[in-house]
């Protein structure tokens, strides 16, 4: 019961404050955050914010690889680039090498609906304009019916639990932050396709600081640079 309250105080004061979509980076030209796979540093996933008058562009570049007995059993590497003007959505792009396997999206604002055009590798179609891009910084994530994937377009129905306020502790600093987890809508889903994922922000800031999800070992995400 305790969760609930929380969970509802949270979701209605997060509905009703003045940030637009993207605001609460507005102090953020850069954000980079380390990977581990069972707390093992395999990688780095970087953020550029690109500034010009009311336009904002977010260049993301992840790249990592697993490796053992010194071969590289998989790697992967994908950038993308996110818009915006006026702090709404226009459009996003991204490519990914998947081992030897390509895989893209490109999704823009329908001028006469305001819906989403996709054109990905796994989905080709419209999407709601109020679906999200699925990249965890933006913490308006939370409260979107479903996430598309920034790696192949495919749209993925979500619920979102707040967890609670938790204290993390990342290289020696300590974080107050606000923990949701997501999951997928749809159970029949084999659990190759499912999401299940754990996510903290900041509770001041929204900073998204760090993400956890299982899928062949234990992967997190875990701030390292911003500024």
């Amino acid at each position: 019961m305790k969760k609930l309250v929380l969970s509802i105080a949270f979701f209605l004061s997060f509905s009703i404050n003045s940030f637009s979509h993207v605001d609460h980076y507005a102090k953020y030209n850069y954000l980079e955050y380390e990977l581990f796979r069972n707390n093992q540093s395999i990688g780095y996933h970087k953020y550029d914010f690109k500034r010009e008058g009311d336009k904002l562009s977010i260049i993301s570049e992840v790249s990592f690889k697993i490796t053992k007995l010194g071969v590289d059993l998989y790697k992967y590497f994908a950038k993308s680039e996110e818009n915006y003007q006026n702090g709404t959505f226009k459009s996003y792009f991204s490519k990914t090498k998947q081992n030897k396997k390509d895989r893209y999206v490109n999704i823009e604002v329908d001028p006469i609906d305001e819906n989403l055009n996709i054109e990905g590798s796994s989905y080709k179609g419209k999407a709601d304009k109020d679906f999200i891009v699925g990249t965890w910084w933006n913490h308006e994530i939370v409260k979107a019916k479903a996430q598309i994937s920034g790696i192949s377009g495919r749209i993925i129905e979500q619920t979102v639990t707040f967890i609670g306020k938790e204290e993390i502790e990342i290289d020696g600093k300590i974080y107050k932050t606000l923990h949701f987890n997501f999951k997928s809508s749809d159970e029949t889903l084999p659990d190759s396709k499912k999401l299940n994922t754990d996510i903290w922000y900041e509770e001041d800031t929204y900073l998204w600081v760090k993400a956890a999800f299982e899928k062949t070992g234990y992967w997190e995400y875990r701030i390292k640079t911003f500024n």
